[in-house]
């Protein structure tokens, strides 16, 4: 069974940030390790209400990174709800880091 490397951000409402990480597991699998805590005193354990926000499947985990690194280098909530409601968005970061 084959899994697509991807680049994931999972949202918490209780503290209104993201996180952003890239992953060769399924994003289920890496969103479970985060819930988990397997992760110790990671950044996502600042809270417990981590959602899936959002999944971009890569073709390679090296593509996966570099689309993480972009969307870390934005800053930005605003870019990152974009990605959400704009799919050409992510079209554009699929083809610049294929």
């Amino acid at each position: 069974h084959y899994t697509m490397p991807a680049c994931y951000i999972l949202y918490s409402e209780s503290v209104n940030k993201f996180y952003i990480g890239a992953t060769s597991e399924t994003v289920l699998t890496r969103f479970n390790k985060h819930i988990e805590e397997f992760y110790d005193k990671k950044y996502t354990g600042v809270a417990k209400d981590w959602e899936i926000f959002l999944s971009i499947e890569c073709v390679t985990i090296k593509q996966a990174f570099k689309i993480e690194a972009h969307i870390k280098r934005m800053k930005s909530h605003k870019y990152i709800e974009n990605l959400k409601h704009y799919p050409e968005m992510i079209e554009k970061l699929l083809n610049r880091y294929s």
